[in-house]
């Protein structure tokens, strides 16, 4: 693989982890846990962000040294679990698909006037096309980081319009007046939960990137892939936040078109939009690519033909949306809360499998990443266990 070409790949990788990241999902939870926690809810983002840079380097540097997807170095360690992770991970994914299909049609809804429905078909089709180009991987990440760069340039003109109050919000990021389980539980799971996790992994392993000698392009991919979310979950807490400061009201059906309205009316209102459709196109891509890299290795079958899995995949995505007919933020909400109970499952068993030589060769995984690893599966269960018990 040429230099260009790598760079290519491992920026692909990132943007794609990045873009399955900022979804419709993270756009709602983000504005729904700004206006209840204000401020607050920077000290979430930070910890979320703690949690994601520990995750995602475990995953990421056990699964390109080894060479093996999450559900392949899952079986080799606990003889079965890699067909539940498969299971757990794909499941997952197609909750998030449902949101996302409904944020595509939510994002052409405000930009054209059609209908939700309407708009998740056309959408659907554009995601499919994709799949079906003969190069398809550089098609997505050539499509993923043109659509992530301008997601970041919109919002970043939000943030301005809006006003936030920095100093507020920069106290209490690291000083917060309330801590919300749900909102942390959430917001990972959202970021790094289920198949998100494992997106930009397992797109360096499908070009080839794997083995020890990777790491350093690995980590590069990885850390970027993160600096981005950061960067786009931050923005966008303060544009919701100069909004709520400002006394604006926030409409409950459709809460962050509400937070891009207030701050800059019309225009505001149309790049929201944009935003929305882009986050959710991407979302459906990276939650289809990365479900299907989960199931293929178990049937050669797939394995040839995952693309047309792929689009199976959004296929069945799309025609639920259209039979549910459920609120889209509800699906949201709950999509990101549902993948962070699959986080502390995969990360343990990537974990256990940094320790096996049989899966990891003469590669020791660094001490200090695996203890920071732990503590992610620590600090999840907790909070996950909290969150069931709240909702009881």
């Amino acid at each position: 693989m040429s230099e260009k070409s790598l760079r290519s790949v491992i920026l692909g990788a990132a943007f794609l982890m990045a873009t399955s990241a900022v979804g419709p999902g993270f756009l709602t939870q983000t504005t729904v846990f700004t206006k209840q926690l204000l401020a607050s809810f920077g000290f979430v983002i930070l910890l979320s962000i703690i949690l994601d840079i520990f995750a995602q380097l475990n995953i990421w540097q056990v699964l390109t040294v080894s060479g093996k997807r999450g559900q392949e170095l899952a079986n080799e360690t606990i003889p079965g679990s890699g067909y539940l992770l498969a299971a757990l991970v794909a499941a997952g994914g197609l909750v998030f698909n449902i949101g996302n299909i409904a944020g595509c049609g939510l994002g052409l809804n405000v930009l054209f006037g059609i209908s939700v429905e309407t708009g998740a078909v056309i959408s659907a089709f554009i995601a499919i096309g994709i799949f079906l180009i003969k190069e398809a991987g550089a098609a997505m990440d050539l499509f993923v980081k043109a659509l992530g760069v301008m997601m970041i340039l919109l919002i970043v003109y939000v943030v301005v319009a809006s006003h936030p109050p920095l100093a507020e919000a920069a106290t209490r990021t690291f000083v917060p007046l309330e801590i919300d389980a749900r909102a942390i539980v959430t917001l990972v799971g959202g970021t790094v939960g289920g198949y998100i996790t494992f997106a930009g992994a397992h797109r360096l392993i499908d070009a080839g990137i794997s083995g020890p000698d990777s790491l350093p392009e690995v980590r590069r991919s990885a850390v970027t892939g993160i600096v981005l979310t950061a960067c786009i979950r931050f923005f966008l807490f303060l544009a919701a936040l100069g909004v709520v400061s400002m006394g604006l009201a926030i409409d409950d059906a459709n809460p962050p078109a509400s937070v891009f309205q207030n701050a800059a009316g019309p225009v505001g209102y149309k790049i929201f939009g944009i935003v929305m459709w882009s986050a959710a196109i991407t979302s459906v891509i990276g939650a289809a690519f990365t479900s299907v890299s989960f199931i293929k290795t178990f049937s050669s079958r797939i394995e040839t033909r995952s693309n047309y899995a792929i689009v199976l995949f959004i296929v069945v995505s799309t025609a639920i949306f259209l039979l549910l007919g459920r609120s889209p933020v509800l699906i949201l909400v709950w999509a990101g809360t549902m993948n962070g109970f699959i986080l502390p499952i995969g990360l343990s068993i990537v974990l256990l499998a940094s320790r096996k030589k049989s899966i990891v060769g003469k590669y020791a995984h660094p001490l200090w990443l695996q203890l920071a690893g732990w503590f992610v599966v620590a600090v999840m269960s907790v909070f996950s266990i909290q969150t069931v018990i709240s909702s009881l």
